[in-house]
């Protein structure tokens, strides 16, 4: 846990992004990124934190644009673990949603040989849609085939084997 990141204050941004993920549309978005801009506002100067929570707010009312500088400053200030990762994932989403798909792409890749969490399906998922964008559907196909697969109460194998075979070369007649 950072040194600025008091339960309390953990707890109110925890309360803030609930009720706006409860019912957005009661939500004024400026409103919303006020509450987020006061909640920042608290932490130290310099904190990864601040730019994160503020390029979510961004990025949750809209303007995927305003959020990419903001995901990298976090990540250039050092944010990292969990919400690093978390990081890495909704700056790609909003990368492909302005027109950079290729940027998702080169940020993403590395993630899928990060140390495993409960966030590796969104992972695969949005670089999925980047590849898509980038008319690479078949690698995007894959990635959530492969991703599925584990979930499914029957059919894992052949999923999973069907998710490589998107992607492996063809193999000529012997």
């Amino acid at each position: 846990m950072h040194a600025d990141s008091s339960q309390p204050w953990e707890d109110r941004v925890s309360a803030a992004w609930t009720a706006f993920d409860d019912d957005p549309g009661a939500w004024d978005p400026a409103g919303f990124r006020a509450v987020i801009d006061a909640l920042v506002a608290e932490l130290p100067a310099g904190s990864p934190l601040g730019p994160f929570e503020q390029a979510c707010a961004w990025d949750s009312t809209g303007h995927s644009d305003r959020a990419v500088p903001l995901y990298r400053e976090a990540l250039a200030r050092g944010l990292d673990g969990y919400r690093g990762r978390r990081a890495k994932i909704q700056l790609s989403s909003s990368l492909r949603n302005t027109g950079h798909p290729e940027a998702g792409v080169e940020l993403l890749t590395p993630e899928l040989d990060a140390p495993s969490d409960e966030l590796d399906d969104a992972v695969r998922a949005t670089l999925a849609l980047c590849l898509s964008s980038l008319g690479r559907d078949r690698e995007g196909l894959a990635l959530v085939l492969g991703a599925l697969a584990p979930h499914l109460p029957r059919y894992r194998r052949s999923m999973a084997n069907y998710a490589r075979l998107l992607i492996e070369p063809e193999q000529p007649p012997v």
